[in-house]
Formats: C-alpha cells, sequence, structure tokens
C-alpha cells in the first residue's frame, strides 16, 4: 500500500456523492458532480487542511477514526470500507468493534432533516456525523480529533458545551453519561477504543472515577435544554435521543416549540449553517 493509493481512493469515491445526497445543498456552480473537498472535510470531522494532505499522498498513517469517518461521509459498503482500512494499512473493524458505521436508513434520516440539528452518536457517545444545523447550534466539530469528539471526554477532561447545566441537572447528566460508558463496556469488552477511552477517564478525571467506583447507572435519553449560543443568545429546545436498535447509535435531535423565539433563532441558526457551506 502507498499513501498515494490511498488518496485516490478517497478522491474517486467522492466525486461519485452528489451532494444532495448527503444533505448538503448544490450551489450554483461546481467543476464535478461530486462532494468539495470541504464538504467531505466537514462530513468526516477533519480539516480541509489534513483531507489535501491525505489525498494527495502526503500524510501517513490515518488513525482507524480517520479512516471509518471517512467511510461513513463517502457512504461506502462494507467491503469499500473494509478496503479503505487496508490501503491505510489498518485491519477492517473486527465482529466485537463497537458499532461506527452509519447505515443507509439512518443516513436518509439525517438527509431528510436538512432543517434540524441532528447528530448520530456511537454507543460511547463518540460523534460520528452531524448536519450543518447541529454544527451551527453546538459548535463547528469539524476540527475536534480523537477523543475531542467523544461527549463524555468533552464533558469531564475537554471544554464542555453550550447546554447550561444546573447543579442538580449536572449530576444527572454525569450520572446518566458514566452509567451509558458502563452499559457499552459490558456490551463491547474487548473493543480497544473504548477501553482506551475507559482508562484515560478513570485516570484523568476524578468526578468521572468517583461515579465510576460508586456504580452511577442511569441513561441519557430526552431532556429539555438551555443552549447559549455566542450570536443568537440562549435557546431552550427539547432534546431526544432515538437508539438504533440492531446497529447501536444514537440519534440525538434538538426541536423547538413552534412559533416561539427559540424556534425563530433556531430557524436563523439553520439558515447561517447552510449559508457557511455556500461560501
Amino acid at each position: 500500500m502507498t499513501e498515494a493509493e490511498f488518496g485516490q481512493a478517497v478522491r474517486r469515491w467522492r466525486d461519485r456523492v452528489p451532494p444532495e445526497a448527503a444533505g448538503l445543498p448544490a450551489g450554483r456552480s461546481r467543476r464535478t458532480a461530486g462532494l468539495r473537498r470541504e464538504e467531505l472535510a466537514l462530513l468526516a470531522g477533519i480539516s480541509v487542511d489534513y483531507l489535501t494532505r491525505l489525498e494527495q499522498g502526503r500524510a501517513s498513517h490515518p488513525s482507524a477514526q480517520v479512516v471509518a469517518a471517512l467511510a461513513r461521509a463517502l457512504r461506502l459498503s462494507g467491503a469499500e470500507r473494509d478496503h479503505l482500512h487496508r490501503l491505510a494499512g489498518l485491519a477492517p473493524p473486527g465482529p466485537h468493534a463497537m458499532p461506527t458505521e452509519v447505515t443507509p436508513s439512518v443516513q436518509r434520516l439525517l438527509d431528510r432533516l436538512t432543517g434540524t440539528p441532528v447528530a448520530v452518536y456511537d454507543a460511547s457517545w463518540t460523534l460520528l456525523v452531524a448536519n450543518p444545523p447541529f454544527a451551527a447550534l453546538m459548535g463547528d466539530p469539524s476540527g475536534w480529533r480523537g477523543e475531542e469528539r467523544n461527549g463524555v471526554w468533552r464533558h469531564f477532561l475537554g471544554p464542555g458545551s453550550r447546554v447550561r447545566l444546573s447543579p442538580e441537572e449536572r449530576r444527572g447528566f454525569e450520572a446518566a453519561l458514566v452509567g451509558d460508558l458502563r452499559a457499552a463496556a459490558a456490551r463491547y469488552p474487548t473493543d480497544p477504543r473504548l477501553g482506551r477511552l475507559l482508562a484515560d477517564l478513570r485516570a484523568r478525571s476524578p468526578r468521572f472515577a468517583e461515579l465510576w467506583d460508586a456504580g452511577a447507572v442511569g441513561r441519557h435519553t430526552a431532556a429539555r435544554k438551555t443552549v447559549d449560543h455566542p450570536h443568537v443568545g440562549p435557546l431552550t429546545l427539547d432534546c431526544d435521543v432515538l437508539t438504533v436498535a440492531g446497529n447501536d447509535l444514537r440519534i440525538m435531535v434538538y426541536t423547538a416549540d413552534p412559533d416561539s423565539t427559540d424556534a425563530e433563532r433556531l430557524a436563523l441558526l439553520t439558515v447561517l449553517g447552510t449559508q457557511s457551506l455556500r461560501g
């Protein structure tokens, strides 16, 4: 395998994905029918510079997480996904690994909810894909790397999120996150990525270690949340979490009460998110 072969495969598959199929605006003028480089970078959660170097064969040894994200964004079949892993010098995902593939049915759901903030996570709360309204609401995840894409890691060890939490809400939220990870660890006891995440959290976050050792249980499902947005102000929204049985994915959806100030602000954010892609 050479870096050039990996880059050629990514470019070839990028050219075959129409932007409309990925829930992106087609725009007025395009050189090709496929995705622009910046669009693929956004969908995969990597920087445009890094994607450019990968496609041009100037970056070597992409991580398994990056390869999996590219495979999802490019809508590869199972065989194509495995081939991309091999081109990167990686073993394809094993049968006991935590599922990270966004299925066609989930992708279709994401494509249709173009005016609603939607994100898809795996069982460990690692962000797999988010649509432009979600990025506009919660912050652009395209620059997040490695564990930065994990919601549990961001809460306990990273910058957190824009969601406002009271002390009581924080306690319940943290217990639910730890409970979710405990359940995931029981389902995927040999998953190396999950094992590394848990080890890092237990070693570096006293609060996480305390909750883990205390046997905290719970589940992060639905809640009414206030998001402090730096440009449009606070939005109070319903946050629902849907579980995809059989693929163990989490679909997070934010909605506002009809005809409310929150709905107006959310609609404005949706427009801003779409305009940033057209720009």
